[in-house]
């Protein structure tokens, strides 16, 4: 039985592609198609429309006078924004470790990505005994959930747009377009939203978002647990918390607050 190292299992197109991008990250000048293709033993169409593809999405650059081929601006792009998320991720899980412990409930840090998802980068979990597990690299739509409402008070739509992104948004729990306008107008004043049996039955969320240094919502805090066990003066605290961190957070990566 293969296993998932089995070449067979391997996708062509993406292997010779990968290839090529470290043939160029590696070669000291510029290069044309045809030395491409004889050194990494490449029919040459092949070669060139990898590299048509790779200029085309800034993963490679192409010189019409020469016509050769570099690194693209992209391949930088996503070596610092890697490094870039890992060095957010270890000022922030402090703040995620101290409320999962205080309050005995999973925390979260979501990303918002520019489709419009919001990928989970961090989660802390508590030593409770029931507790939420969730798994980091997750995609959620962007304004769903005590997280989405937050991300929503900072994306600048007017009333008729939000309603056109709350009408894509499945939830479990019953929750008008009327309900959550006016919790996502309530985010905007108060730093922080709750969830409580909407988008999943059972489950309460409490979030905040994280601002960078032009006061856009990048990233947002939720605290996660059993909607039961989450309830009056205790989902007050957690919030106070949950906003507290989003302030640090957003003074320790922009120098804003939340």
């Amino acid at each position: 039985m293969p296993t998932a190292q089995d070449p067979k299992r391997l996708v062509g197109a993406l292997v010779n592609g990968v290839k090529v991008m470290r043939y160029l990250a590696h070669s000291s000048d510029m290069v044309g198609v045809n030395q491409v293709a004889r050194d990494l033993s490449l029919n040459p169409s092949t070669a060139y429309n990898i590299l048509r593809t790779l200029v085309h999405e800034r993963m490679a650059v192409f010189e019409p006078t020469t016509k050769t081929y570099g690194p693209g601006p992209a391949v930088a792009d996503l070596v610092n924004g890697s490094l870039h998320s890992i060095d957010q991720r270890r000022l922030i899980r402090p703040h995620l470790q101290q409320i999962a412990d205080k309050h005995h409930i999973t925390v979260a840090l979501w990303r918002r990505d520019p489709d419009e998802h919001a990928v989970l980068i961090d989660s802390v979990e508590s030593a409770a005994a029931v507790r939420i597990r969730l798994d980091v690299g997750q995609r959620l739509p962007l304004y769903i959930g005590a997280m989405g409402r937050c991300f929503a008070a900072h994306a600048g739509y007017d009333k008729a747009g939000l309603k056109a992104k709350f009408s894509q948004l499945r939830w479990e729990g019953r929750l008008s377009f009327e309900r959550y306008y006016r919790e996502v107008e309530a985010a905007r004043e108060t730093g922080v939203a709750v969830d409580e049996n909407c988008f999943e039955r059972g489950v309460t969320s409490v979030a905040a978002a994280i601002l960078d240094g032009s006061g856009e919502a990048v990233m947002a805090i939720s605290a996660i647990g059993i909607a039961a066990r989450n309830t009056g003066g205790k989902l007050i605290a957690l919030g106070g918390d949950v906003r507290a961190a989003a302030a640090r957070a957003s003074r320790a990566i922009g120098g804003r607050t939340a």
